[in-house]
């Protein structure tokens, strides 16, 4: 099956992203701190509020307000995003692999990283390859075997990665 790119101006993050993203996230009611060393996090993974201001610990939400929350979050990323991205075309697939990061790492790292450089030179393979890069949490190579800290760090990357090189149709 051959895989259709279009211009990144001309996609959006699918239901399928946003459904994928609230259930990888997990949902928390209470504000919390997912690994040491890390933000504390309320909803699906939220590290702001709808109002830009950072979540504190003891910060609660409802379902329906975080679900709220991740979107405004996703629409936010979203126009950077893209932004970054001039005359570049990726597959839907990419697109929302590509802002699953953007929604855990932001925009700002997105737009320093190998995998940008490597898509504006239209290198799909190397963009892909790029994401196991991003394996480390407050300084911990989270790809160490027997990891307990932030297993989940290196499992996402190697599942993005996955996912990425089946776009390609490798």
């Amino acid at each position: 099956m051959s895989k259709f790119r279009m211009a990144v101006s001309g996609l959006s993050a699918s239901a399928a992203l946003i459904v994928a993203l609230a259930v990888g996230e997990g949902y928390v009611g209470e504000a919390m701190i997912p690994t040491k060393d890390d933000r504390p996090t309320v909803g699906f993974g939220s590290t702001f509020k709808t109002d830009g201001t950072p979540v504190k610990m003891g910060d609660r939400t409802d379902p329906v307000r975080a679900l709220m929350t991740l979107h405004a979050h996703l629409s936010r990323e979203e126009r950077a995003f893209r932004a970054s991205l001039p005359d570049v075309a990726l597959t839907q697939g990419e697109y929302d692999l590509y802002m699953d990061f953007v929604y855990q790492y932001g925009a700002a790292t997105w737009s320093s990283s190998s995998m940008r450089r490597a898509l504006m030179t239209g290198d799909y393979r190397a963009a892909c390859d790029a994401l196991l890069r991003y394996r480390f949490a407050a300084g911990f190579d989270c790809s160490t075997p027997g990891n307990r800290r932030c297993p989940g760090v290196w499992t996402r990357q190697q599942e993005r990665h996955a996912k990425c090189l089946a776009e390609q149709g490798a």
